[in-house]
């Protein structure tokens, strides 16, 4: 049976040579995503990750143009496909309403220049954003990446 298909709109909020990330622990190690999560049915992307970035962050961002496209087929319940947009960081949130993940611990503001050598998942995104923030061409669709899959670092 096929599994549903899930978006997922994630932004990058890049600011002084960093980029902004959920800092995570799960089991008994920590890792880094961007904020984001699912597209609710009766929202365009750029809303969801204006939201999303909202509840899991307390900051206000402005949704930029589409950069990356990321699948992860195997190892969730769904097939889940990451969008990453450009966004611009607006500031802080008075009173937001934040909803952060159980396993969520913190945020954290990422250099870039060692990106490749951060624990920041899905891992094939790292270099990708590198050559995004220097001015370098990038790949905007990096396939799929499924859990265990060997760490993109370079």
């Amino acid at each position: 049976m096929p599994k549903p298909i899930r978006n997922s709109a994630k932004a990058l909020v890049i600011r002084d040579g960093k980029m902004l990330a959920l800092r995570l622990r799960d089991e008994d190690c920590e890792f880094y995503i961007m904020p984001g999560g699912g597209q609710d049915g009766d929202e365009l992307l750029p809303d969801a990750v204006c939201r999303e970035v909202a509840e899991e962050t307390g900051l206000r961002v402005a949704c930029g143009e589409l950069l990356f496209v990321i699948e992860g087929l195997r190892g969730e319940r769904t097939h889940r496909v990451d969008l990453v947009f450009a966004c611009d960081y607006l500031g802080e949130l008075p009173d937001a309403d934040r909803h952060a993940d159980t396993n969520q611990i913190g945020l954290e503001w990422l250099d870039i220049a060692t990106l490749n050598r951060q624990p920041l998942y899905p891992s094939r995104l790292r270099r990708q954003i590198m050559n995004y923030a220097a001015g370098k061409p990038y790949r905007t669709y990096l396939g799929n990446e499924n859990p265990g899959d060997p760490e993109e670092t370079d």
